[in-house]
């Protein structure tokens, strides 16, 4: 089955009836020249007030959609316990809104969206910087209305993003939530990432990025992953949660297992088998590619004079921290640093967590309580 046989909500994996379209134009990038006939893909929940002063930016992570809630669509959002009426991020007293990352494959345009040329973008789509998603992000708000957000929230590579807001546009946001993120993607973090990619770009059929009338690369994106998904969960959940447990019905140490006559796993392999096979049906390789390149070139301090140079503009932002206590990948002193480089002091909050990483996701009762204590 190639890309195209694909039905348009199977690949984007968000009810497509629910989505709003902003047409860009011409957009310029920071390294890359320009990005023609983008567009962005976003979602909305709440009502915007007169003077556009409760307009709320929720950020998405790395797989993520601009569906963060439920809203008229019966399919939960990524973030549902937290968005919509009554709940932390209310929709009846804020406007919320969610964009599909630009280099996505959830509506906004990337490699898999058709180039001026007729023919789907491919290798050539541009390389893109967080920077670049945060400009498109500005022109979303510009179309709204809205001149400045009340707030803007996200976990890791959404965390970034709210961060790249604040220091791209600190006269254009209240208040910086920011969960489980840093200031700048380190040596390990892109060594992670150079994996992921490599995992993609040695499929076979990764045909150097041009695979969209052919089977897509789907073994190297499952592989890829499985690597990141091992850094998302920490070893003591691992370890509490499967231990050396074989799978039911399987056998991992036997001759079988070797001679690969059937699977025989244990059964935290099960689970990574599950979580590839799961972003392998709606997930584009290209867009895996695009936007873990984007995290890897995350520096709030590039071309700014450095990080505390480039965080004095942010004078102005109220700023929210928190880190996950078992996080392996964003470290908590990762969140520590950050915070003793911001012109004010700020208090980094724990999230504690036995999961990981991806607590910023699971831990959803803390951090509900994280942005009421905010003042948000």
């Amino acid at each position: 089955m190639t890309i195209s046989d694909l039905s348009l909500e199977a690949l984007r994996g968000v009810d497509v009836s629910q989505l709003h379209y902003l047409e860009l134009g011409t957009l310029s990038l920071e390294v890359s020249g320009v990005l023609p006939g983008a567009s962005l893909a976003y979602e909305t929940w709440g009502t915007l007030n007169a003077d556009a002063s409760n307009a709320v930016l929720v950020q998405h992570a790395l797989t993520g959609s601009s569906h963060a809630a439920q809203g008229e669509s019966a399919q939960p959002g990524w973030w549902q316990e937290l968005v919509g009426p009554g709940k932390a991020v209310d929709t009846e007293k804020y406007f919320v809104v969610a964009a599909n990352i630009l280099g996505g494959c959830y509506g906004s345009t990337g490699p898999s969206s058709i180039a001026p040329d007729g023919e789907p973008w491919g290798s050539r789509f541009p390389f893109l910087t967080l920077r670049d998603s945060v400009q498109a992000e500005a022109r979303l708000a510009d179309a709204l209305g809205i001149t400045r957000w009340h707030a803007v929230i996200g976990g890791s590579m959404g965390g970034a993003r709210a961060l790249e807001w604040a220091v791209s546009f600190p006269e254009r946001v209240l208040h910086a939530i920011v969960l489980a993120a840093c200031a700048a993607s380190t040596a390990e973090q892109i060594a992670l990432a150079q994996t992921q990619i490599l995992a993609i770009q040695q499929d076979p059929r990764y045909q150097g990025g041009d695979y969209y009338q052919d089977d897509p690369p789907l073994n190297g994106l499952g592989l890829a992953r499985r690597i990141a998904h091992i850094s998302y969960r920490s070893e003591s959940e691992l370890a509490a949660r499967f231990g050396r447990q074989a799978q039911q019905g399987e056998l991992p140490v036997s001759a079988q297992r070797a001679g690969q006559l059937r699977l025989q796993r244990y059964q935290v392999e099960s689970y990574l088998d599950h979580k590839a096979a799961k972003l392998s049906q709606i997930f584009d390789p290209n867009s895996y590619l695009t936007l873990t390149e984007a995290l890897m070139s995350h520096d709030l301090g590039r071309g700014r004079g450095g990080l505390r140079a480039a965080l004095e503009r942010t004078s102005g932002v109220r700023f929210s921290l928190a880190a996950v206590s078992s996080d392996r990948l964003y470290l908590p002193s990762q969140m520590a640093e950050l915070a003793a480089a911001l012109p004010k002091p700020v208090q980094v909050h724990q999230i504690t967590s036995e999961i990981g990483h991806d607590g910023f996701l699971t831990e959803t009762a803390q951090i509900a309580a994280l942005i009421a204590q905010s003042g948000f």
